[in-house]
């Protein structure tokens, strides 16, 4: 346990103090996909349940690289001719076995710990695109604004909201209340934010006060 600790303390994903560990308040890197797959499983789950009545027939949906949207991938398969369009390998890697399913996959400068293309290349593809559906997650949340440590993934993101005609956030409770060093939008700029009962009470009145749906899941 203490050499796990000692790990995550040193690429900066948590911070070692007298009898615990603790979360940075600010992000100032984002954690690899390998690491990131298997937290939270369970709630990841039930927000793609939640949406999973807005992946319709004949659709077009943008997901982005978070490991919060990859059990939408089983519901979309299921859907009939689908297109779909990302920037990551991992999320791409999901339609292997479903031939139905047409998948764009935005190509550029090729990050393997995060699975995912970014950097011009995939701006100029996604600026080609005009999506049904855009379904994405945040590294972190505060007062309504969204934030990335990356710049590079924060331009894409906006780049997909831009490209979509709806869009919808999944932030499960662990991505509130921290911010990040690149501010990229606002909850207004989603028509839907989909999150869990454990996110803060004073997260869930910002996001009241936008004009955009919340639907808080319980797990």
């Amino acid at each position: 346990m203490h050499r796990d600790l000692d790990q995550l303390a040193e690429r900066r994903l948590l911070r070692k103090e007298r009898g615990r560990a603790a979360p940075f308040p600010s992000l100032t890197m984002e954690t690899a996909t390998r690491f990131r797959i298997g937290v939270h499983h369970q709630v990841k789950e039930a927000l793609c349940a939640a949406v999973a009545e807005e992946i319709r027939p004949g659709s077009t949906v943008v997901l982005d690289d978070s490991t919060t949207v990859f059990p939408l991938a089983d519901r979309i398969a299921k859907t009939e001719a689908v297109t779909v369009v990302t920037n990551s390998l991992g999320v791409a890697r999901l339609f292997d076995e479903t031939p139905g399913t047409e998948v764009t996959l935005l190509g550029g400068r090729y990050r393997g710990e995060f699975g995912s293309c970014v950097g011009p290349d995939v701006l100029r593809g996604l600026g080609r695109i005009r999506a049904d559906l855009a379904v994405m997650s945040a590294v972190s949340v505060l007062g309504g604004h969204l934030f990335h440590p990356i710049r590079e993934y924060a331009e894409i993101k906006e780049a997909m909201l831009e490209c979509a005609q709806r869009s919808l956030l999944l932030v499960d409770h662990s991505k509130f209340g921290k911010t990040a060093t690149h501010v990229y939008g606002d909850i207004r700029h989603y028509d839907r934010v989909v999150t869990d009962g454990g996110t803060p009470a004073e997260e869930l009145t910002a996001l009241r006060r936008e004009d955009v749906t919340v639907d808080v899941i319980d797990i």
